[in-house]
């Protein structure tokens, strides 16, 4: 069988834009459910309750991990050319409309944390200044870099737990948000080790991210690997997290302990949700439901602002949607996509990007 060529810069890849608006869909849920249940929602305790937990259910950052391995792939997309073409003058135009983007969702993100705490647009922005420095090496110093942040994610806590079990305060190092102090120290630790989607172990996804997509299109066969490795990690990060003797923090796949577990088995399942959607996208390419998933996927970052935005509406200021269960909060977020991919969908009818996407390219381009 014949290998397809590698995307070039510039293409639009079909199942990457239904990708990146299904997981960010997921993400909707469990923002949603998850700031339902700070408001004063009851969790619940039953089966889909726990699925669903925003903290510790099996379903907690994976979406949003899908959705950083998704933006490694674009980056790809985005830098292959000047990598292939070995021009220095080109990788530096494209090394600059990286930094030049992670500055300005940076600065936005951290702005928006403010009223959306957790929100992961301005790690977002951190992670595509490391891409900046890094999209010109080779694939397996990419996979180095992703493992060694994995690796130190685990070190520091196993280090912090170290410390606490002998008396001292770690507090300083895992506890905190920059937003609430205005600290630098505070939003070096926050982007690096202690917030919601910190470079460690978060770089590991972006790097798998600009590994894969250096190689689409995926044929069939890459697929199915993709689909094979990933259900393999998922159970192997499952299993070995149950069966080693650890600490349970250090056995932990729970997203927030940062364990080499959780990073295995998420990059696990970012490979299946891929290898599956990209399948699905790809057979389906020409059906109406496609096409708007694939221009809704090309709107992102306007529908991510705007879930918050309508959260804070519907929820603080009108009370229109009172806190409640799991239901509550699965209804309120189909509401949001179903009237979201609508919008979308009647926006590019008369524009190619959407609003803060167009302000995003013309900023940073």
């Amino acid at each position: 069988m014949s290998v397809p060529p590698p995307a070039r810069s510039g293409e639009r890849v079909i199942d990457l834009d239904v990708a990146r608006a299904i997981a960010l869909i997921g993400v909707c849920v469990m923002n949603y459910h998850a700031y339902l249940v700070l408001r004063g929602a009851n969790p619940g305790d039953g089966f889909w309750s726990r699925v669903f937990d925003p903290w510790t259910g099996p379903l907690s950052t994976r979406f949003a991990a899908t959705f950083v391995v998704v933006a490694g792939m674009g980056v790809s997309l985005m830098t292959n050319r000047a990598v292939l073409s070995g021009d220095a003058a080109a990788r530096s135009r494209v090394r600059w409309v990286l930094i030049r983007r992670g500055v300005l969702l940076f600065a936005f993100g951290l702005v928006l944390d403010w009223v959306w705490s957790g929100t992961i647009l301005f790690f977002y922005g951190a992670y595509f200044l490391v891409a900046a420095a890094i999209f010109t090496l080779r694939s397996r110093w990419l996979a180095l870099i992703g493992t060694a942040a994995a690796l130190a994610a685990a070190a520091v806590q196993w280090w912090a737990l170290d410390r606490r079990t002998r008396g001292h305060d770690t507090g300083w190092l895992l506890d905190g948000q920059a937003e609430s102090t205005l600290s630098p120290r505070d939003l070096l630790l926050d982007t690096v080790v202690r917030g919601t989607h910190p470079l460690l172990p978060w770089v590991l996804f972006l790097c798998l991210g600009m590994i894969l997509g250096r190689r689409l299109p995926f044929d069939v066969a890459a697929r199915v690997n993709l689909v094979f490795v990933g259900v393999l990690l998922v159970a192997a990060g499952s299993l070995f997290s149950r069966s080693l003797p650890l600490h349970p923090m250090l056995a932990s796949t729970h997203p927030f302990d940062r364990g080499v577990f959780y990073s295995l088995s998420t990059v696990g399942s970012s490979l299946v949700a891929i290898g599956i959607i990209g399948w699905i996208a790809e057979r389906t390419a020409g059906t109406r439901v496609t096409q708007a998933l694939a221009v809704t996927g090309r709107t992102t970052l306007t529908i991510y602002v705007l879930h918050v935005l309508v959260f804070n509406l519907v929820v603080d200021w009108l009370e229109w949607v009172q806190p409640a269960g799991l239901a509550t909060a699965l209804l309120f977020a189909i509401g949001f996509w179903v009237a979201a991919i609508v919008l979308a969908n009647l926006w590019h009818t008369r524009h190619e990007f959407g609003p803060l996407e167009w302000v995003y390219r013309r900023f940073s381009a």
